[in-house]
């Protein structure tokens, strides 16, 4: 079996956290031959979806280092449908360039390509107005274009979180109050003179209490949630934030959440997603590149990336 990996450079992973990483271990100890590109590296020739792809092996031990985990082969053209299975792994921003891929990822499909998540769900999902597919599980939600909107909502409200459509790990993210003296330049900022389209939500208090990621695989849910807790003093719990991981049991609320959504998610060609809950309510659908995998398998010895790969035989046959 072959499987491609699109996904940021190797040498850039943090092995000890990386999701994609785990993934890849667990495709080579099974011994599936594994190759790697970047999106930036798709192209079209004779109409055929393709790719400089680099043949790559793990060298060392689990406990290897940042940088020397990997030995990589020269780079080759392929097309998209030699291998058994794609895999794209290209973390957000969504913007352009990543758009661009998603349709050459259609495309390959058409051509017999197994992609994972497909193209199609990639473009339908945005992380963040995706929820507004499942509103009967959010909190009060606006999104908008005009400053105006949010501060009617923030009226309503008292207290709520603003945030970009195509950001990651947090950033952009701001909580504004009613008498916050910056509401104005926050909004000025972010929507760039009410020409860039923004979520609003109410605020959540539970937020201390974690931002948890729940992961769906192939319609089933896994049963352990990643809290990512806030540092003190902040509203983010995002890990690349400072948040700190604890992976929980899943709630009954949490369950509920899931498993709704998760024959959804399958029908709609999402292989793995990851839904963020803050106390009773789902905040954003994850679909392009979640994560999770090594803290829930460290601290709770429950082997997710066995998991994704089983799916992914599964689907690839």
């Amino acid at each position: 079996m072959k499987i491609l990996f699109i996904a940021d450079p190797l040498y850039t992973f943090k092995t000890y956290k990386d999701t994609t990483y785990a993934m890849m271990r667990e495709a080579s100890e099974r011994g599936i031959m594994l190759y790697h590109t970047l999106s930036s590296q798709l192209f079209v020739h004779n109409n055929v979806v393709s790719a400089r792809v680099s043949p790559f092996k793990f060298i060392g031990t689990k406990n290897d280092d940042d940088k020397h985990w990997f030995h990589a082969g020269q780079a080759v053209p392929a097309a998209l449908n030699r291998f058994d299975a794609v895999i794209m792994r290209t973390d957000p921003p969504f913007d352009m360039q990543y758009l661009y891929a998603t349709h050459l990822l259609t495309l390959a499909q058409n051509q017999g390509a197994k992609v994972f998540n497909s193209g199609q769900s990639m473009r339908d999902f945005n992380e963040k107005l995706a929820i507004l597919q499942f509103s009967e599980w959010t909190a009060p939600t606006l999104v908008s274009t005009r400053a105006a909107d949010i501060k009617d909502f923030l009226g309503k409200h008292q207290d709520i979180i603003i945030k970009p459509l195509d950001g990651m790990g947090g950033m952009g993210i701001f909580r504004l109050r009613e008498k916050d003296p910056n509401i104005n330049s926050i909004l000025e900022t972010l929507m760039q003179r009410n020409t860039r389209t923004i979520m609003a939500q109410r605020y959540l208090p539970e937020i201390v209490l974690g931002d948890k990621r729940i992961l769906v695989i192939n319609g089933e849910v896994v049963p352990y949630a990643l809290a990512r807790i806030p540092q003190e003093g902040e509203t983010r719990g995002n890990l690349a934030a400072g948040g700190q991981g604890e992976v929980q049991e899943l709630s009954g609320r949490d369950r509920q959440i899931a498993e709704s959504l998760a024959p959804k998610l399958k029908e709609r060609g999402i292989l793995l997603a990851g839904l963020d809950v803050i106390g009773d309510y789902l905040t954003e659908v994850n679909v392009t590149s979640p994560t999770g995998f090594q803290e829930i398998m460290k601290q709770k010895f429950y082997d997710v990336a066995a998991m994704f790969m089983d799916a992914v035989e599964h689907e690839a046959t």
